[in-house]
Order: structure tokens, then C-alpha cells, then sequence
């Protein structure tokens, strides 16, 4: 008995080895949009400068490939989802696609102690499998928000598991111009994002797997 459960967890953790090397190795080719159809899309906002640049970045987007939208903030974070609103308003005026808005919980509050934020931490995964089940975005937008961590994991999770393939997209912000912030960088070192966009070219430079676009802002 022992021995065929051993047998067993070796054979499983094998095809989870091999699925994750075959989802990398998928995520760094080209993606197309073959079918022509609008791409459900999930944008991950955030605090501070975040949103606007992430407004700034849908405004300049071929919004009627990305539809429908669903803009996702911090439960704490009022004020984004606001600044959406008003995005959305307007191109309702304009015949878009309607979009829906959603609250997240933070993995980590400013100034919440490392100890306190391991269950906040779980809380907010679990909150980011119920969003990712029941959305099931084919494209995540981000660009730098901690919030986005949590919903990228488990986009990663699902495509490991062969349950959906979300394409991550990450755009840096253009603040960072030396070094990658720390949601950007558990991302490229966990080879988690289809696509990591800079915005600066010694930035890439320092990270060479990232994809230089100039400046989007």
C-alpha cells in the first residue's frame, strides 16, 4: 500500500512538472486572437497612480476586442472602481459593451504585520478562485497593483490544471524605470504573465524576458 501510494504521488507530481513547464513555455510564444471574437476581459485596478494609467492604457486600446470587462479593486479601494465607472460611462455613449465591477480582498493592508497577512493572504486567494470561476476572463490586465497577485496565481493554477488559459498581461508602470515593482517581479521570476511589458529601455535591459513598448502613458 505504501508502495503504490508512493508510485502514485511520483506520477502526479511528474504531470504537474510537466504541465507547468508546458504552460511556460506557451506563455512566452505570440499571442493571436484567431477566432475574431471579443476577449471577456478582467482588469486589475489599483491605488494611487495605477488606475490612471490603466484608464489611460484602455482609452488607447481596441476596446470592442476586449469585451465584456470586468474592472476588480481592492475592497478597500472606492475610488478606482469609480474612476472605471466614469471610463465605462462614457464609452457607453459610444455603443460599448456593458461591464461589470468587483471588490477583492487585499492580501495585505499597509502596515499589516507579515503574521497577520498569511490569513488575509488565503482569504484573498480564495476570494480570487471564486471571482476567476465565476468570470473566467480569457485576458487579465494589470500594472502593478499587489490585488492582481492572488487572481494571477490562480489564472496560473487553472492553466496548469487545464481548466481555462487566461492570458496575462502585465504592463509595468512607467514610475519604475530601474527595477520591476514587486508585483512585477514575483511575476517574471514565476514566469506567471503571457506577456511583461516595460515602459523604459534599460529596464529591459535588466530584465531581457520583459517586452519593450515605449512609453503607453
Amino acid at each position: 500500500m505504501v508502495e503504490f501510494v508512493s508510485i502514485f504521488l511520483v506520477v502526479i507530481t511528474t504531470i504537474i512538472v510537466i504541465r507547468v513547464v508546458y504552460v511556460i513555455s506557451q506563455s512566452s510564444k505570440p499571442v493571436r486572437n484567431t477566432s475574431q471574437k471579443p476577449l471577456s476581459t478582467l482588469v486589475v485596478l489599483g491605488s494611487g497612480g495605477h488606475t490612471a494609467e490603466m484608464i489611460n492604457l484602455l482609452s488607447v486600446m481596441q476596446k470592442d476586442w476586449f469585451a465584456p470587462r470586468y474592472y476588480i479593486a481592492a475592497a478597500t479601494d472606492n475610488m478606482s472602481l469609480q474612476k472605471a465607472r466614469v471610463f465605462e460611462g462614457i464609452l457607453d455613449d459610444k455603443g460599448a459593451d456593458g461591464s461589470q465591477f468587483m471588490q477583492i480582498y487585499r492580501s495585505r493592508e499597509v502596515g499589516q504585520s507579515y503574521i497577520t497577512s498569511v490569513g488575509t493572504t488565503l482569504l484573498a486567494l480564495g476570494h480570487a478562485l471564486w471571482l476567476m470561476v465565476k468570470i473566467r476572463p480569457h485576458v487579465i490586465l494589470c500594472n502593478g497593483p499587489g490585488t492582481c497577485i492572488p487572481i494571477c496565481a490562480i489564472a496560473f493554477i487553472f492553466k496548469v490544471l487545464g481548466i481555462r488559459w487566461s492570458y496575462i498581461f502585465y504592463v509595468e508602470s512607467i514610475a519604475r524605470v530601474k527595477r520591476l515593482s514587486l508585483s512585477g517581479l514575483l511575476l517574471y521570476k514565476l514566469h506567471m504573465a503571457d506577456q511583461l511589458f516595460v515602459q523604459w529601455p534599460q529596464l529591459q535591459k535588466q530584465y531581457p524576458q520583459a517586452r519593450y513598448v515605449g512609453r503607453l502613458m
